[in-house]
C-alpha cells in the first residue's frame, strides 16, 4: 500500500506513525500537500493522510480540488477527537485522502491504518 504525507504539519511525526502501524505492507512518502494529491489522482500513490492545525483546511484543500468531496475524509477536528467508526465508514465508503489536526495524529493514524490494513488482509 502506497501512502503520501502532505498536510501542513507534523509530517515526519505521521510517516513515522505510518510506517510503524503498517509495518512492511507500506511504502510511504512525503511531498507537499498539492503534490501528495497529485499522486493519488495520478495513482502514484493509494491514499493520503495529512494533517493541519483544523483538520480541514491545509490539510486536505489541495486532495478536495483534485479528488472530490466524496473521496476525503476529515477525520479529525480541534476539540473533536478521531471516532473509529466513522473512520472506518470513510474507508469503506471509498475515501482516499485523510484530513486530521496535528495534536490527534496517533489516534487518527491508528484509526486509518487499521481500517485500511483491514481491506487488504
Amino acid at each position: 500500500m502506497r501512502i503520501a504525507i502532505g498536510g501542513q504539519v507534523e509530517k515526519q511525526e505521521i510517516e513515522q506513525l505510518v510506517k510503524a502501524a503498517g509495518g512492511d505492507q507500506v511504502n510511504v512518502i512525503i511531498k507537499s500537500d498539492l503534490e501528495a494529491a497529485m499522486l493519488i489522482k495520478s495513482g502514484g500513490a493509494d491514499y493520503y493522510l495529512g494533517a493541519c492545525h483544523t483538520g480541514g483546511g491545509g490539510a486536505l484543500a489541495m486532495a478536495i480540488a483534485l479528488l472530490g468531496k466524496p473521496k476525503c475524509a476529515t477525520i479529525s477536528m480541534p476539540g473533536k477527537k478521531p471516532v473509529k467508526e466513522q473512520v472506518e465508514q470513510a474507508v469503506e465508503s471509498g475515501a482516499k485522502a485523510f484530513g486530521f489536526t496535528g495534536d490527534h495524529k496517533e489516534q487518527a493514524v491508528e484509526y486509518v491504518m487499521g481500517a485500511l490494513l483491514k481491506q487488504y488482509t
